[in-house]
């Protein structure tokens, strides 16, 4: 059995880590609300400027006119992997990382084969993770997420958006953290270049809507299309961000509870401990006193 000085030191080490989860969860829950109000109202935003461009292209443009819905044969390929720079927020990062393997083993092994795939890694974690897996990595934007900024994230989104129109890719997806609430992160494997094709009952209902527009609807269409791409982009990011908060007091709320169950444990041993080096105090004074008594 554990001596008493061990096992003080045990629930001393224990109640410092459990300050240290519940600061972490106080901070991440601070950040959350931050984050969260950023994403509800970017939400509303990147939907309704969606909904635009669809009822344009089902109005009559022709979306495949736009280089950015150009579809071609997939030989080079472009991995946006959005995930932490720091740890401590459970499966967060892991899950996307799985997410990504799995997207490159069922769509772009052969890609991945030919030395044709990369991957832009948004996050110190992610970008540690390939780099450190001999993955083609593009470092440029590994920082977005430390002090994440419409700004940086549109630079971003245009490199990307460049890189496709040059053919250095042929596809460029994201894999991410989609947002749901504190306790819930949903895996996101989405297309973003090229643009995909409105399903053919969704323009039915787009088409009874009709716009004015000026100067026309080919000039407000190639205006649209790239500004959605980097508003889509950064909507990306805020949901990452915000997940990133609720994995991490998520796991930090986790990580309390588990220290508070740790040390009932150790005050239990502790207790016991204690009262099995006084019982044996007692044995020895009684066991010195009869021996004195029959000397």
């Amino acid at each position: 059995m554990a001596n008493l000085k061990e096992v003080k030191g045990r629930i001393q080490s224990v109640v410092s880590t459990q300050q240290i989860t519940k600061a972490m969860k106080m901070v991440a829950a601070a950040k959350l609300r931050r984050a969260q109000d950023r994403i509800i109202q970017m939400r509303p935003y990147s939907q309704k400027l969606s909904e635009i461009i669809q009822n344009v292209s089902a109005g009559g443009t022709d979306a495949g006119d736009n280089p950015f819905s150009e579809e071609r044969a997939i030989e080079r390929v472009l991995i946006v992997v959005v995930s932490s720079d720091r740890g401590l927020c459970g499966a967060f990062n892991s899950s996307v990382f799985k997410a990504t393997k799995a997207l490159i083993a069922e769509k772009y092994s052969h890609a991945e084969t030919s030395g044709n795939l990369e991957i832009l890694p948004i996050g110190k974690k992610a970008f540690e993770h390939f780099a450190k897996r001999k993955y083609n990595v593009i470092k440029t934007y590994s920082h977005l997420i430390e002090k994440l900024n419409f700004a940086d994230a549109k630079e971003a989104a245009e490199m990307v958006m460049a890189a496709y129109l040059d053919g250095k890719y042929d596809r460029v997806d994201i894999v991410y953290n989609e947002f749901k609430n504190v306790a819930t992160q949903i895996i996101k494997k989405e297309q973003f270049l090229p643009i995909q094709e409105i399903e053919t009952e969704e323009i039915d209902d787009l088409r009874e809507i009709d716009y004015i527009y000026e100067p026309s609807k080919e000039f407000i269409f190639d205006e649209l299309v790239p500004k959605s791409l980097k508003i889509q982009f950064y909507k990306t990011l805020l949901e990452s961000n915000a997940s990133e908060h609720g994995a991490r007091m998520t796991a930090m709320d986790k990580a309390t509870e588990n220290a508070d169950d740790l040390l009932k444990e150790l005050r239990l041993t502790y207790n016991r401990t204690r009262q099995a080096a006084i019982t044996k105090e007692i044995l020895e004074i009684v066991g010195g006193a009869e021996a004195l008594a029959q000397g």
